[in-house]
């Protein structure tokens, strides 16, 4: 999520992936998977000889899968690029979601993705042991991606190396708001004794990354939910206007200047490690190749640039291939 991530829990307890990035990467699914399917054959190639296969060996074809939203199409393309930097041809193909892409991955149809550590380790736990499975996610980031690789080996998926850029949900307030009472971060809003309404869904009532956790780790009086959504224009014109006080975003929201708005520091670590990484499917892109033409550029993004690219596409209006061809070129990765 930006539209809209997953739900996270208290600082030191497990805790689930959050609201925020679930509503953004795990829209409702349409069409049916037969005609998924074969819209992905078609756009890899066919089958996985054609694409090289032998664990993404030689310069064969890889298929980067992109989600429906602005940060998942730049990372996309940032794949994509790289990749063909290493002689792959590579192209992207959009789904909707999660539930659409993964198991097409697990398959082979789509080769590459990128992802979200805790969210993805807790979509894979979902998927293995329930929806009400103890949580595997963590604020730690390693605990979280060994969590990750653990559940998705079997699965035939590899996890690469996560990278700085992180996009995990996040908590903003107006500028003048944070002036005012002295705020830096979360635990300054809860020793300021403010009580606050917070423009987010309505999840965010028992989603424990949300009010339960503001409440539980930082002492902060929530005295509502105003459900506007996470991180709409909608929830942050009603934070700047002074109806609600606290607004529930992402760290790479991009939006946020143009609002007056400020994030304020998850210091008790609240939320999850949601670091940016690619998973591949271990036969058709699991070679040293592949994951070395990826980690140059996950060493290299950060959060900062992130958002900045998330800005040049949601406010300048510019297309995501060309940002993120923008982006490897200044960087030396194209």
């Amino acid at each position: 999520m930006a539209p809209t991530p997953t739900s996270r829990s208290p600082h030191r307890t497990p805790r689930p992936a959050g609201p925020a990035r679930r509503s953004r990467r795990t829209l409702a699914a349409g069409g049916t998977a037969a005609a998924l399917a074969l819209s992905l054959a078609a756009c890899s190639g066919g089958d996985l000889e054609e694409k090289g296969g032998g664990g993404g060996g030689g310069k064969g074809s890889l298929v980067v899968g992109s989600a429906g939203f602005t940060e998942s199409q730049i990372l996309a393309e940032l794949y994509s690029g790289a990749l063909r930097k290493a002689g792959y041809k590579a192209t992207v193909k959009k789904v909707k979601n999660r539930e659409l892409y993964e198991p097409e991955l697990e398959k082979g149809r789509i080769d590459v993705v990128p992802e979200y550590a805790a969210t993805m380790a807790e979509f894979l736990n979902a998927k293995k042991n329930g929806p009400k499975a103890e949580p595997v996610a963590s604020p730690d980031s390693d605990e979280t991606v060994a969590a990750l690789r653990k559940l998705a080996g079997p699965r035939g998926l590899k996890v690469l190396d996560p990278g700085k850029a992180v996009d995990q949900n996040a908590f903003a307030v107006s500028k003048e708001y944070a002036r005012k009472h002295k705020l830096t971060t979360l635990s300054d809003l809860g020793d300021s004794k403010q009580s606050v309404t917070v423009a987010a869904g309505d999840e965010c009532e028992t989603r424990p990354f949300c009010r339960p956790g503001l409440e539980k780790t930082y002492g902060i009086e929530v005295k509502g939910i105003d459900p506007k959504g996470v991180g709409t224009s909608q929830s942050k014109q009603a934070v700047k206007d002074g109806k609600d006080q606290l607004v529930l975003t992402t760290t790479t929201d991009a939006t946020l200047a143009q609002f007056g708005l400020v994030l304020l520091k998850d210091d008790k670590k609240l939320q999850n490690a949601d670091n940016v990484l690619p998973v591949v499917n271990a036969k058709s892109a699991g070679s040293k190749k592949v994951a070395a033409a990826l980690s140059k550029l996950t060493r290299t993004l950060t959060t900062k640039d992130l958002t900045e690219l998330n800005r040049k596409v949601d406010q300048e209006r510019l297309k995501p291939a060309d940002v993120a061809e923008d982006y490897l070129k200044e960087k030396g990765l194209a």
